[in-house]
């Protein structure tokens, strides 16, 4: 059994394996309005994963999550209002933290940003009927595998100090425009950002690279991720087998000790593998 807060005073709950059998049926909090209820589906899991009564999804009045399974295969589903608001920030959060918590558990393909479709048969005929091979092998293949990102930052302070110490036209240009009025420097500024901003990414591509190479050894796959801030060192995805996991944990805090005067390097999981379902799971039509 998993937990985790999905919304202040709310744990999203969801057991791991169970006997269920495997024929084509549904589990919904109750009939779908026809009139303004729809399934709203945050991604596809193997069909014996139980829930836990209580688990609530999206929206303003969360509906029960829920399955709807086709053979071996399965949607983790719960109704909505289509005539409410859908993604607001509270609606994105849930939906991440509710694949988050499933993932911790068992495999899953994760939608980013979740699908609607009119009702428990159209998740099956439109979804998970025309994709059932596609999504049971990839299933399979993320079984005993989780997601995790490692996340490095310079530290500001000593990323300048690096850039000046390795580049003497920075620091010359730096000298040149101290103190003078903007007018004045406006060119040699702008030759100064670039040249910083050549810099930074050189560094970036290194590091990176070195990241890479040390925790390669440790996962099953790497995925890179593009700088979010313009003082961000890596983001780098791995899918982690299980058996793997020490070594793993292991070699991020060694990178984390090794560059602790430069950077801060978190690392972010167990995770859904959005960074490892290619193509997306979509609705077919």
């Amino acid at each position: 059994m998993i937990g985790m807060t999905g919304r202040p005073g709310e744990t999203v709950t969801v057991t791991g394996r169970s006997d269920m059998a495997t024929s084509t049926h549904t589990r919904t909090r109750g009939p779908i309005d026809d009139r303004t209820g729809a399934c709203y589906i945050y991604g596809i899991v193997p069909a014996d994963v139980e829930i836990v009564p209580g688990v609530t999804g999206i929206g303003e009045s969360p509906a029960q999550v829920s399955l709807v399974i086709d053979g071996d295969i399965a949607a983790l589903v719960s109704e909505i209002d289509v005539a409410g608001p859908i993604g607001r920030p509270a609606d994105l959060i849930a939906h991440e933290e509710l694949l988050n918590a499933t993932a911790r558990e068992v495999p899953v393909l994760p939608l980013r940003f979740g699908a609607v479709l009119s009702s428990p048969e159209s998740v099956v005929t439109d979804l998970l009927a025309p994709n059932h091979d596609e999504f049971a092998a990839a299933l399979a293949s993320l079984e005993g595998r989780t997601q995790y990102v490692v996340h490095g930052r310079y530290l500001e302070d000593v990323l300048l100090r690096e850039v000046l110490s390795e580049n003497s036209e920075v620091a010359r240009l730096r000298e040149e425009t101290r103190g003078r009025p903007e007018a004045e420097t406006r060119s040699a500024m702008i030759q100064l950002g670039e040249i910083v901003g050549s810099a930074v990414e050189e560094k970036r591509a290194a590091d990176t690279d070195a990241a890479v190479d040390a925790l390669t050894p440790h996962c099953v796959a790497i995925m890179l991720r593009p700088a979010a801030h313009e003082h961000d060192a890596f983001r780098i995805a791995a899918l982690v087998d299980t058996h793997q996991q020490a070594d793993w944990d292991r070699a991020v805090e060694s990178i984390a000790e090794g560059w602790q005067d430069r950077m801060t390097v978190r690392l972010l999981g167990p995770l859904a593998p959005y960074d490892f379902v290619s193509p997306e799971p979509t609705p077919a039509g």
